[in-house]
């Protein structure tokens, strides 16, 4: 594991506690993501990935990769576990979706930043009406990590899990009124059933 990696992890242990397991997965042509759960006694469940940031995301545009300089990240996927038939083990499903995710500044060169609505290609877990999240802003629920110069702090970005209605709608409207839609009416992100926000009012 890189110098990088190694203060990640650490900084996720620091923020969330000790992870109960973990999952490595490899695609062809990329470094390994691992992904991190972390329970707490209400059973809230948070999934981070670990091997994005190893490098920067560099544009699509750009001519030539900076090994050094550029935005660096890793994903956090909070939900609640137990409710309303949702189990431990279908939310585990998440973890190749989540990988697929952090891999996607290697595999297809985006910067993965906040406002932005990324596309899974099919539910994120079994059974679920999500299938795309919103990334939110980072700094909550894990402080930015700190590098040498000239490297880029490592940013945690949460990520939101949006229906196919309110992605559609976002698309249209924007992220800044999709979440200022769910605040006003309530939603509880975390809720792995939840119905999509209402949209016509």
């Amino acid at each position: 594991m890189s110098d990088v990696l190694q203060l990640v992890e650490a900084r996720l242990i620091a923020a969330l506690g000790e992870p109960d397991a973990r999952a490595a997965i490899t695609f062809v042509g990329t470094d390994r993501i691992d992904v991190l759960r972390f329970r707490d006694e209400s059973d809230v469940i948070r999934y981070a990935t670990l091997g994005m940031s190893d490098h920067p995301m560099t544009s699509p545009t750009a001519a030539v990769a900076d090994l050094l300089r550029g935005p660096r990240a890793e994903l956090v996927l909070t939900v609640r576990a137990g409710g309303r038939g949702t189990d431990l083990a279908i939310l585990d499903e998440v973890l190749r979706p989540l990988a697929v995710l952090a891999a996607s500044p290697q595999v297809e060169g985006v910067v993965v930043a906040p406002g932005a609505s990324l596309e899974l290609g099919g539910p994120l877990w079994p059974g679920a009406s999500f299938s795309s999240v919103l990334v939110a802003e980072p700094g909550g629920l894990v402080e930015n990590l700190e590098l040498p110069e000239p490297m880029e702090p490592v940013r945690f970005l949460p990520m939101l899990p949006m229906t196919a209605n309110e992605a559609a709608w976002k698309r249209v409207h924007g992220a800044g009124a999709l979440q200022d839609r769910w605040l006003r009416h309530g939603t509880d992100l975390r809720d792995p059933v939840r119905s999509g926000v209402p949209l016509a009012d």
